[in-house]
């Protein structure tokens, strides 16, 4: 791919990859194992406070569904009991003293359109 220019069909994408820590260390892992580019982005999650990362890779248009699949496999759905005092909607001094199931893990995927790409 030359500076400025999409990829030879002229379909480049920017995936975004937002998963947690556990599972986006696997994932960057295999995308580069695959000869994908990935960029890893600590972040944190809202909901539970918790260690998220965003990952980034710019495919070809074609190359999107193969990194979805990939998403898939390392990154699944999963529950963990947490202490209800660290969730933001009851807080502390929560009357519920027993820890709650929720659902952590998992990822979501957004696939952008490139217009214009520049490597220097």
């Amino acid at each position: 791919m030359q500076n400025g220019q999409n990829g030879p069909n002229g379909q480049l994408k920017l995936v975004v990859i937002i998963a947690s820590d556990s599972d986006a260390e696997r994932l960057t892992k295999k995308l580069v194992e695959q000869g994908y580019p990935a960029t890893k982005i600590s972040s944190t999650g809202g909901f539970l406070r918790k260690g998220n990362a965003t990952i980034l890779s710019g495919v070809e248009a074609a190359e999107v569904d193969q990194i979805v699949a990939m998403v898939r496999l390392e990154c699944y759905a999963r529950t963990e009991y947490v202490p209800v005092q660290t969730l933001p909607f009851f807080g502390e001094g929560s009357v519920l003293q027993e820890p709650i199931e929720v659902r952590v893990g998992g990822a979501i995927v957004f696939v952008l359109d490139v217009e214009r790409f520049e490597k220097t």
